[in-house]
This record gives structure tokens, sequence and C-alpha cells, in this order.
């Protein structure tokens, strides 16, 4: 953690906004509705469900092909941010969103990139520690994309956090001369910045699952900027600082859990030991 802004409204009426957040429409004897990531009016990515008992999940769907990079502030964002609120990123940014409440937080990242079903996935490793695997198709949840792990810390005895980021598209849609050219200037000292809209979705299983019973506090970032710098990173081991605008409208949390989000992403990275 390195700044926290103050909650502000942001955005613009949904209908105008480039990104919105959306219920799927549900017909009579469908199951839960499905919580969707929208971008230019497709969807993007299917979000966890409603039901809070379900698994964190996003996932990328086949509508999603969109960045939403902005040239006015890409010079602003080549260097480290040192302020949420310095050169007018948010308000740029802001005009891409859906009207609401919104909390700025200034982190720096250290990204490890995970492929499904490899190693350090969490959808294939703590979740299933928690869930099991998912009764219907006899599989771990799958995202159908690859994405970085940044940081994880206790919330509780009972509770864990951890947090991705997540490319709008895969890093294979990167141009390579890009991506070697943030390498370069990371290895001489630059510390660029990436924008994302953000959720925290607090999950808890039912009762009767598996033995290592907690809640997982999922912090999710879709990256509005930084594709190429977050990969950059990853190859480079090298940080980058991540200004995040959490939607506290959107988010499956309750506002005092938002409200404990600062103080938890100052705590030190720390793993969680399975019990049982």
């Amino acid at each position: 953690m390195i700044r926290t802004g103050d909650p502000r409204r942001l955005g613009l009426p949904a209908s105008e906004a480039r990104l919105r957040f959306e219920a799927e429409r549900q017909k009579a004897g469908d199951g839960p509705r499905r919580r969707l990531l929208m971008v230019d009016g497709e969807p993007a990515f299917e979000l966890s469900l409603y039901c809070w008992s379900c698994p964190l999940l996003f996932r990328r769907l086949e509508t999603s092909g969109q960045k939403l990079s902005l040239e006015n502030v890409r010079e602003r964002l080549t260097g480290a941010l040192d302020d949420p609120d310095g050169g007018g990123v948010i308000e740029a940014f802001g005009a891409l969103l859906p009207e609401g409440e919104y909390l700025p937080l200034l982190l720096s990242v250290e990204p490890r990139l995970v492929v499904p079903g490899q190693e350090g996935d969490y959808f294939s490793g703590e979740q299933v520690e928690t869930w099991g695997i998912g009764q219907f198709w006899g599989l771990p949840e799958y995202p159908h994309t690859p994405y970085y792990r940044t940081f994880e810390t206790p919330v509780d005895a009972d509770a864990h956090l951890y947090e991705f980021v997540v490319p709008m598209v895969p890093p294979t849609w990167n141009q390579r001369d890009r991506v070697e050219e943030y390498i370069t200037l990371m290895e001489g000292g630059t510390v660029p910045t990436a924008v994302a809209i953000s959720t925290l979705d607090v999950c808890e299983p039912a009762a009767g699952m598996p033995a290592d019973h907690y809640r997982h506090w999922g912090l999710t970032h879709f990256l509005l900027d930084g594709h190429h710098k977050l990969e950059a990173a990853a190859t480079a081991g090298r940080p980058v600082r991540l200004l995040s605008l959490l939607t506290l409208g959107e988010s499956l949390a309750e506002a005092g859990e938002c409200a404990r989000l600062p103080a938890l992403r100052a705590q030190p990275r720390s793993a969680r030991t399975a019990v049982g």
C-alpha cells in the first residue's frame, strides 16, 4: 500500500459508460443469474455469483477483446504515480466507468503470471481445498485467461485476503516490442503505473464443505491500462504501481469490509497454511 484516497463518486450513467456491471436476465427455471462485467456493451467477464456461499470467480468470456487504455494519460503513467489524485488520472479513467462510489487505492505490486491449472493457480489450489471440485463438471473453476497473483495476507483466524490482477486480453496479445521496452525501463529503475477497476468479493462456503473452511476475500483488479507493464514486471521480477478504483456498490462485500482493505493491504504478505 502506498496511499489511499477518499471514497468519491465517479462515472457516467450506465448506458453511457464503456464499462459497467450487469446481472443477466433470468428465465423461469434457470439457475442463479450471472453477474457480468460488460465492456462496450458486450459481456467481458463472468464474476462471482450473488449467492455469497458460491466460490470466487472471474471468467473471461468469448466476447472479451477490448482494452481501455487512454492515450492522453499514457505519458503520465510511464513512471511512478505518487498520489492517487496526481495528474488527473482518476478523472480520466472515471469517465469510462459506471456512475457509483469508488475507493482509490495506490498499490505496489510484484506480479507473478499464473496459467490456469498450473502451479500457483488459485482455482485449482486454495479454492478446491475449501469448496472442493465443482459438482457439475467435476473440475475446478476455470477462468479462461492467464492472470497475475500479487499479494495475500490474513484477515483474521477465519478469513484470508487473495489479490489478483486480471488482464482484459491475454498476455499473448501484447506487443513484444512494448513489453521489451518496459523491461528495459524497469531494469533502469523506472516503476511504471497501471490502472484497474477492482472488486472485493467475500465468499464463504456453506456448512459441510471440505475441512479447510474459511472466508475468501478476493480483491480482483481488472486492468484498464497496463497490460504490457504487468507482463514486463512479471518477466523481469520488478514492481509496478497499480491505481485501483475499487467499486463499493458492485463488490460482494459489506461497507465495513471494504473499509478494512487499506489496513489489510498494508500488512506483510503471508500465505495461508491449510488446516485439516
